[in-house]
């Protein structure tokens, strides 16, 4: 995959301090001159592709990690907060989006967490005619805060995920039966014994830590069950690990806090049963067929699709993938991108994606090649896939799954074998979110873009009502 111009200052800085040189003695191990160093840290001149090569075989930094990651994550959640009309006097350039984000990303974090209060306390106050006497609250949610975390670390949390594959590796998860080999262990070394739930019970898991049981839904599927046994792991083995990580995020609240346990428990549950160098490998080896991954490791879809969006290990990288979960009602439940597609923080997903036509077609992967208003090509996949499986009175929420790489990548995936990745008029044009996509002849757009003014004709009805000017 091609790179464009980096601007990397405040990296390339980090690595020099990291190794404990000044710029003189840093610039002659890269080979270049001190001032165009200086150069390079104040981002006043772009990497060259001889410089990042020298990086890498001198300090053996990853190219790729240089280039995309969190940088690209930020970036477009910094640039859709400054599409408020709070900001119509100021339309900042790309380049100069990214000097903040590569060189205060604090300063960039402030002002979107800025802004998500500024929008909570405007909706809210929207909706006083039924709330009044309560006063509106403009922190940031822990639910928010929570995802955020996740987000901003890349989905990805290095201990963690080394001590799960380790575990895994010990019990040789994915060489038999996953449920006897979890069971076993929760009991050998651990005194838990896993029973079946009452008919009657809902609890998918209860754990009784005095008489030391772990009580599973009897109608909870394969993959489930042994999930759920992977989470009571995580509780008793690493605790301590995510009290550590818990402490170094500084979360505002004890809420987020335990909402941030729950969910580094369920990581180092996904990691336990897709263990990340095999898990690697067989993606790779499959062609990312998310249906023989989801066979190979006895997982669920969800659960492959997810370990897949998380693969971002340092130096063993795997196909930078965006993840999401969508209700029927459009609302991303889940959300993890690893490539340039972000998808935005307020508001509906984009109506032209097919993660929405996921649902029209139950049992079958769906696929769609699409452009973002940016000119970036996608391979997008989707399925849908329902929860519960509890009798015909029980709800059995569905959702879609919806994942994808950029085109460059697409080689790497099954689903791209018979598309025609040549032909540009094949792709479809779809969006962000109608707020701040900038297509103004879609007729599929729900609102318009917060940043453009609107024209009225009376005269002539298109199919939009109004002109976007």
């Amino acid at each position: 995959m091609a790179i464009g111009k980096l601007f990397i200052g405040r990296k390339v800085r980090d690595i020099r301090q990291a190794n404990g040189a000044t710029q003189a003695q840093f610039a002659d191990m890269v080979g270049i001159s001190t001032s165009y160093l200086n150069q390079i840290e104040n981002n006043q001149r772009p990497v060259s592709a001889s410089v990042l090569l020298s990086l890498a075989e001198k300090f053996g930094i990853d190219i790729t990690e240089l280039s995309s990651g969190q940088n690209d994550r930020l970036l477009s959640a910094l640039t859709e907060a400054l599409s408020d009309p709070l900001f119509e006097t100021y339309s900042p350039s790309l380049q100069e989006l990214k000097l903040v984000t590569q060189n205060a990303p604090g300063f960039a974090h402030a002002l979107i967490a800025a802004h998500q209060a500024y929008r909570r306390g405007n909706e809210q106050l929207a909706s006083l005619d039924d709330r009044l006497g309560a006063a509106p609250s403009q922190e940031v949610t822990p639910y928010d805060e929570v995802r955020d975390f996740f987000h901003f670390v890349d989905n990805y949390i290095h201990d963690l995920d080394l001590a799960a594959e380790q575990l895994a590796t010990e019990l040789k998860l994915g060489e038999g039966e996953n449920y006897a080999a979890l069971s076993g262990h929760l009991e050998a070394k651990h005194g838990v014994r896993v029973v079946r739930g009452e008919a009657g019970d809902e609890a998918i898991r209860r754990f009784d830590p005095v008489g030391r049981i772990l009580t599973v839904s009897r109608y909870a599927s394969a993959p489930t069950r042994d999930f759920q046994i992977a989470i009571q792991i995580a509780q008793l083995a690493a605790a301590t690990k995510i009290d550590q990580v818990l402490k170094q995020a500084n979360f505002r609240s004890e809420e987020a806090v335990e909402i941030c346990r729950m969910g580094l428990y369920n990581y180092f549950a996904g990691a336990l049963i897709l263990p990340y160098r095999s898990f690697l490998t067989a993606a790779r080896d499959l062609r990312h067929d998310i249906e023989l991954l989801a066979a190979r490791f006895e997982a669920s879809l969800e659960q492959v699709c997810h370990r897949l969006s998380t693969l971002q290990r340092p130096g063993l990288k795997g196909v930078p993938i965006f993840f999401a979960r969508i209700d029927r009602a459009g609302n991303i439940t889940k959300r993890h991108s690893a490539a340039r597609l972000q998808f935005a923080r307020f508001g509906a997903a984009c109506p032209l994606w097919n993660a929405h036509q996921a649902f029209e077609t139950p049992g079958r992967i769906i696929r769609q090649t699409a452009e973002t208003p940016d000119g970036v090509r996608y391979l997008c996949i989707a399925t849908q896939v329902s929860k519960g499986s509890a009798g015909f009175r029980a709800a059995n929420p569905r959702y879609a799954l919806a994942l994808g790489c950029e085109i460059s990548y697409a080689g790497a995936f099954v689903y791209a074998d018979d598309l025609d990745l040549s032909n540009r008029g094949a792709f479809d044009p779809i969006g962000i979110s109608c707020r701040i996509c900038e297509r103004i002849k879609c007729t599929s757009r729900a609102v318009p873009p917060l940043k453009r003014k609107l024209v009225v004709d009376h005269r002539v009805r298109n199919p939009m009502p109004y002109e976007i000017d």
